[in-house]
């Protein structure tokens, strides 16, 4: 099996690998600043709005509880949106890059 080259200086001045590299970081570092805030609110309100934390919402359940439940279903949530995200529109960019390449 002979074995490829690539020109990668030539791939990352590709207008599609541009493209590509420009909305993939425009997307995960803006989630990311989103999912580092809702991950920092918990620790940050349960020290300065105790009050608040300890709400009881059912039962023995209060909202402290519930907030800390909450960021596994974002997390999810994120994960699937990144996953529609990638399949739509990620992957369409890079095989028509590689077509364009071949």
């Amino acid at each position: 099996m002979a074995e490829q080259t690539y020109n990668w200086s030539a791939i990352a001045k590709n207008p599609k690998f541009i493209e590509l590299h420009h909305k993939k970081t425009a997307f995960l570092f803006g989630w990311w600043i989103f999912s580092s805030i809702y991950y920092f609110l918990l620790p940050i309100g349960a020290a300065y709005a105790p009050g608040l934390f300890k709400i009881q919402i059912l039962g023995r359940i209060n909202f402290g509880y519930l907030f800390a439940l909450s960021q596994f279903f974002v997390s999810w949530g994120l994960a699937m949106y990144y996953a529609h995200v990638a399949n739509k529109d990620f992957d369409r960019l890079t095989k028509e890059l590689v077509n364009e390449l071949h």
